[in-house]
C-alpha cells in the first residue's frame, strides 16, 4: 500500500471520529440564520449542523478535485 493513501485513510478515519465525538457530546439545539436564503431561523442540535458542514465541505471538495484527464503527449517520431 502506498503511504500517501495510508495517510488519506487515517485521516479520514481521524475526522469521522471527530464527527462521532461531536454527535455524542453535542445535542443542544442550535439557531442557525443566513437570511439571504433561509427567511426563518432553523434550530437543530449542533452535531447535526457540524455534520452538515462537513457534508457540504467533502461534497465542494470533491467536486473541486474532479478535473478532465489529459492524455501524455507522444513525442512526434520522424519518418
Amino acid at each position: 500500500m502506498k503511504v500517501m493513501m495510508l495517510l488519506k485513510v487515517l485521516f479520514v478515519t481521524v475526522i469521522l471520529l471527530l464527527l462521532v465525538l461531536m454527535g455524542l457530546h453535542n445535542r443542544a439545539p442550535v439557531d442557525f440564520n443566513l437570511p439571504p436564503f433561509v427567511t426563518e431561523v432553523v434550530r437543530e442540535p449542533a452535531a447535526l449542523m457540524y455534520f452538515s458542514f462537513f457534508a457540504v465541505g467533502l461534497l465542494t471538495g470533491a467536486f473541486l478535485s474532479f478535473g478532465v484527464r489529459k492524455e501524455p503527449s507522444k513525442p512526434n517520431k520522424p519518418s
